[in-house]
């Protein structure tokens, strides 16, 4: 924040309180420390900034103030299927202002009131608007491992649709923008699920002492704490990448997701096993975090996916 980045995230004059994306990020971490169950991502991340940076004045104007203020929620609808989404299997299709096809897995789909779609129009696989109000929208609640983050299956029936952008290379730079903010939401929650294993293993006792003396623990607790500060370097860079728009913003993405992913990952398994067998039941707060841990490796692509972007992107790199 001091240093003097100027982009932002939602503008004053939509209605936002023309935060920076350093600010933003900073939010993204308390959100994922918390455990917040909010639309936040789908809304910001992904809906405000498809419309932000691929929409029209109008459309900014008509959207923008509602995702600001929280009346409107957004959400992202991208997968069909089990498999990846490509540029080549999103069978979605988008003709005369009329979209058709079903998107699974939705996060926040039962709640929000507007959708970014992901749609091929015969040339090529863009972004487009729907409003959940629109005639032949229908939408199903789908049960994830992640209660508090509700998730759907939308189908579109010829229902009417605005074109943001017909570009492939757009929709891989909103996901680009967006892993980043989600990334310092694992950092968040890794780093929450540390500190909470660091203040049980201080506090129980085991044969007369606090088993955060013994050497099993304290090897758990070390991996855990150079998972975070690994991830929290990488989400810096991707800080940077975003907030300045640099060209390296692909590969800043790819490092800063790979990384949270596997710190959250490494954070919560552990978590629970400092824990003991307590850590697997309802009397503590360690399962909350590995079902957001897992279900925000999932969100946007898997941690495979972004670990080919991240070796396509320094392939690229190197041919430069």
């Amino acid at each position: 924040i001091e240093m003097g980045f100027t982009a932002t995230a939602i503008p004053e004059e939509y209605g936002g309180l023309g935060l920076g994306y350093l600010e933003l990020c900073v939010i993204a971490e308390e959100l994922g420390r918390s455990l917040a169950p909010t639309p936040f991502s789908s809304s910001v991340y992904l809906a405000t900034e498809a419309i932000l940076n691929y929409g029209d004045d109008s459309l900014k104007q008509a959207y923008l103030p509602g995702f600001a203020s929280g009346e409107k929620i957004g959400a992202f609808a991208h997968s069909e299927s089990n498999t990846s989404p490509t540029e080549a299997n999103i069978n979605c299709a988008y003709s005369d202002g009329s979209l058709t096809g079903t998107k699974i897995a939705v996060v926040d789909g039962d709640i929000a009131n507007t959708f970014i779609v992901t749609a091929n129009n015969g040339s090529g696989v863009g972004l487009y608007l729907v409003d959940s109000s629109s005639e032949g929208v229908e939408i199903t609640e789908q049960s994830t491992l992640d209660p508090s983050r509700s998730h759907a299956s939308i189908v579109f029936n010829n229902s009417k649709a605005i074109e943001l952008n017909s570009d492939w290379s757009n929709v891989q730079n909103l996901l680009d923008r967006a892993a980043v903010l989600f990334s310092f939401e694992q950092l968040g929650g890794a780093e929450a699920c540390m500190d909470m294993a660091k203040e049980y293993a201080m506090g129980r006792y085991a044969f007369g002492r606090s088993i955060a003396s013994f050497q099993a623990i304290k090897h758990k607790l070390a991996d855990m704490y150079i998972a975070v500060e690994l991830a929290r370097s990488n989400c810096y860079y991707g800080a940077w990448a975003l907030s300045t728009d640099a060209p390296e913003l692909p590969t800043a993405a790819a490092t800063c997701r790979v990384s949270a992913s596997q710190a959250y990952h490494e954070c919560s398994k552990e978590n629970i096993q400092t824990h003991g067998g307590m850590g697997f039941t309802w009397e503590f707060d360690c399962h909350l975090y590995y079902r957001r841990c897992r279900q925000l490796a999932a969100n946007i692509g898997s941690q495979a996916i972004w670990k080919d972007k991240l070796i396509g992107s320094l392939e690229r790199a190197n041919q430069i």
